[in-house]
């Protein structure tokens, strides 16, 4: 079995990036927490301050900041350039 998404996990994962990006402060705790994962999963991928964020995401949801889940919804999205 893999660790591949599938084509419906990364559009409802797209779709909640997109969410993020328009309106972050209406995003639920369990929605941060999912961006989080996400980003924590892509190993290489992000970089050391994304990883950074994708952990506070995932231990203190209300702690993150619009900024914060507009870098982690951005790669996602795969537009890295919200820091």
């Amino acid at each position: 079995m893999t660790d591949k998404p599938t084509a419906a996990a990364r559009e409802h994962m797209h779709k909640l990036a997109d969410k993020g990006l328009k309106e972050p402060k209406l995003l639920t705790k369990e929605e941060v927490i999912s961006l989080g994962q996400h980003v924590a999963k892509e190993h290489g991928h992000a970089t050391e301050a994304e990883h950074e964020i994708a952990k506070k995401a995932q231990h203190n949801p209300e702690g993150v900041t619009v900024t914060e889940i507009k870098t982690l919804c951005s790669h996602i999205k795969g537009e890295r350039t919200a820091r």
